[in-house]
């Protein structure tokens, strides 16, 4: 495993202070219901020029960069603990890796809970995927963030849709849905995003009933055979920290290709703010990544 400490830059030390005001403020001062501030939040990251839209209503929306001209596409799940977000809300933060790729990028739409519980969105995740292959795209690379990075993990498990998929990439995947991973138990940890009740509730939403340990809801417990090449990003102030640790030990066994960037001082899905020195080199590294294992 290729395991990097990437230091925090003066300039980011201050901008993540004024960033995660704004945030505050927005969610503070918001009159809407908690899915339209997500997506209000989620649609603050922009949407790069030269980048065609198309959307489609089976799968979510397309994003066609002006100089596309790979077979690869990729496939973005978008994160919000299973109960928010939206593909249209993500397609400024998935243009991000359109762009920087040449790829043409599906943001995916799967159904939220509490009204859609566990297995819907897993469901939903793999019906969208075969249905690509099946169409003729033979080059897949999955990105996802926190719930949708553990989506993505989920459907490397199966088998027929493994063949197809050349990379992934999960920004601060929520792996662990038993919550038994050391950094959500630390009471030092100072996470500015997220207090353990926020998802522990959102778990409860989620699974209504069903075992924390199935591994399609916590992909860290799965029985793995090989993973495509994995790059796991996520930031050293999260609770989420040792979901990204655990699975890249878990990933490195197999001994694939595995890629662990912690990003020092930064919070969850950090990715989505590009005015962060952090962010843009994330998101560099990602698109790398991708166009390496394709």
């Amino acid at each position: 495993m290729n395991k990097t400490h990437h230091p925090l830059t003066e300039h980011d030390r201050l901008q993540v202070v004024q960033s995660l005001a704004e945030q505050h403020n927005l969610r503070n001062n918001f009159s809407g219901t908690i899915r339209e501030y997500y997506d209000a939040m989620s649609e603050q990251t922009p949407l790069e020029g030269g980048v065609r839209c198309e959307q489609n209503n089976a799968f979510g929306y397309w994003l066609h960069p002006r100089a596309s001209q790979s077979k690869c596409v990729i496939v973005f799940i978008h994160g919000g603990a299973y109960m928010l977000g939206s593909a249209q809300a993500y397609r400024g933060f998935a243009s991000q890796l359109a762009v920087r790729t040449g790829y043409s990028t599906l943001v995916l739409d799967y159904p939220l809970a509490p009204e859609h519980p566990f297995p819907a969105a897993p469901d939903k995740v793999n019906e969208v995927l075969t249905a690509l292959i099946n169409s003729g795209v033979s080059q897949i690379a999955l990105v996802g963030d926190s719930a949708g990075g553990a989506l993505s993990l989920v459907a490397m498990q199966n088998s027929q849709l493994a063949e197809k998929i050349r990379s992934a990439v999960v920004f601060s995947p929520w792996t662990d849905l038993t919550f038994s991973g050391a950094s959500f138990n630390d009471p030092s940890m100072r996470d500015p995003i997220f207090q353990p009740s926020i998802l522990q509730d959102a778990a409860r939403a989620y699974l209504q009933g069903a075992t924390a340990k199935d591994e399609r809801a916590s992909p860290l417990f799965a029985r793995l055979n090989t993973l495509p090449p994995l790059a796991i990003q996520v930031g050293s102030e999260e609770l989420l920290l040792d979901d990204a640790n655990r699975f890249a030990d878990k990933a490195d066994e197999l001994g694939g290709v595995v890629q662990l960037d912690i990003y020092e001082g930064m919070h969850h899905v950090f990715q989505r703010d590009v005015r962060l020195d952090a962010s843009r080199h994330a998101l560099d590294a990602a698109a790398e990544f991708i166009c390496q294992h394709r």
